[in-house]
């Protein structure tokens, strides 16, 4: 069974920085790709950033690009997420994901892509 625990989240004032962490377990980390998702109160579920297995390619909501940086480390089967220059529109739940197949996704900024999910983990951004 795959399980993902995310850390790192926390208070942060507009411009500043946080990083979030996902740990996972339960299978060979490196042969996957993985994905950042968020949820904010009351908005439906949004793609943040993917990575692919090997981190050779990443992707980006365009509301995080330039800002976010998402990357691996498979050693650990750790995949961060890097946020800097943060907005109070950042503010949300934000979620690790994982996918069933190994390998290339086809399609890694739909949530249908992934069959297993972290708990989350509140970032708060104030203004």
């Amino acid at each position: 069974q795959v399980q993902l625990v995310e850390s790192g989240g926390g208070l942060v004032q507009a411009g500043g920085s946080l990083r979030l962490s996902c740990a996972a377990s339960g299978r060979t980390f490196s042969s996957y790709a993985m994905g950042w998702f968020r949820q904010a109160p009351g908005k439906e579920r949004e793609f943040v950033a993917a990575i692919s297995w090997s981190g050779g390619n990443t992707y980006y909501a365009d509301s995080v690009k330039g800002r976010f940086t998402i990357s691996r480390e498979n050693a650990k089967k750790t995949v961060y997420l890097q946020m800097n220059s943060v907005k109070p529109e950042d503010t949300a739940v934000y979620y690790c994901a994982a996918p069933q197949a190994r390998g290339t996704i086809a399609t890694p900024y739909r949530d249908s892509q992934y069959a297993y999910w972290g708990q989350g983990t509140q970032v708060t951004v104030s203004s």
